[in-house]
């Protein structure tokens, strides 16, 4: 991980139960005497987030319906701190950033304003999603540092979120993964099944998306996938390349990189970095282009 995130190495599940009570009931002993808890349940994963905000970010209130994506903190922290590197000339002056499909748990803007102050504009195109944010911002005392916009068209992703007087240092986003239901599902089976092997556990045969924490619509799959979500994110972003530093998506799969690069070449982009990251045995990255 990332040098400066909280969450490298395990977790001190007995002081995070003091920061949220409510974890005490999933902490148990696995086969090597350590603490630890179930990850295939969905309420020991919420209670840990809880625990996790409360105690490294001073976020008291958080709260999601079982719906929507429960996201592992640790992971969203490292994209956090390497744009802090990537905007390391800026460190000095007031950082407004731009998160594209915040969701319900408003993880992102929560933790970059808690480490580094910076502002966030969270936009997402589920209205509910973004009332229960509100609802977490408000909570917490943040809702002059945050704030929400709902996108109205699903087939826009920058248009009509970015005003005419905006300028932004960055904009973030974690895109839908799958391009269909039907391969999220079965995506979301491959985890909870990975999951309980882990635990030593026999498999889940059906999941339930209602209960998993695992997300619902556009939170896990639009039209062409990751690839065709962040290839009009790029076409988008030229119609705003000098109101926004730098634009960044997280990008899954490595594979899509070389089709990513191209189509930032052929747009006009004058910078392109690709931001590599490790989380345990997972890999992961994100891709930044910048116009100016």
């Amino acid at each position: 991980m990332h040098p400066r995130n909280k969450h490298k190495g395990r977790y001190d599940l007995a002081a995070l139960s003091l920061s949220n009570p409510a974890l005490k009931n999933f902490v148990k002993p696995n086969a090597y005497n350590d603490l630890t808890i179930d990850f295939a349940n969905p309420k020991a994963v919420k209670a840990l987030n809880q625990a996790l905000l409360a105690h490294h970010y001073q976020i008291a209130n958080w709260n999601i319906p079982d719906q929507f994506l429960c996201p592992p903190i640790p992971g969203r922290a490292d994209y956090i701190h390497y744009m802090a590197d990537l905007l390391a000339p800026d460190k000095n002056k007031k950082i407004r950033g731009l998160d594209i499909g915040v969701g319900a748990n408003a993880i992102y803007p929560l933790i970059g304003h808690r480490e580094y102050g910076w502002d966030f504009i969270g936009a997402d195109i589920n209205a509910s999603a973004i009332k229960n944010a509100q609802v977490i911002v408000d909570a917490n005392g943040l809702s002059a540092a945050i704030q929400f916009r709902l996108q109205t068209n699903e087939n826009q992703i920058l248009k009509d979120i970015i005003n005419t007087n905006d300028v932004f240092d960055f904009s973030m986003c974690n895109p839908p993964f799958h391009a269909s239901l039907e391969e999220a599902e079965a995506g979301t089976q491959r985890k909870i099944n990975g999951l309980a092997k882990n635990a030593g556990k026999h498999p889940a045969k059906t999941i339930d998306t209602k209960l998993n924490f695992g997300g619902q619509g556009a939170e896990l799959f639009c039209e062409g996938g990751e690839l065709g979500f962040i290839n009009r994110m790029i076409e988008e972003s030229v119609l705003y390349k000098n109101q926004c530093r730098w634009f960044t998506s997280l990008v899954s799969k490595a594979t899509n990189l070389p089709k990513i690069e191209r189509a930032l070449k052929a747009i006009g982009t004058k910078k392109i970095k690709v931001v590599e990251m490790s989380q345990g045995q997972k890999q992961s990255r994100f891709v930044a282009w910048s116009y100016l």
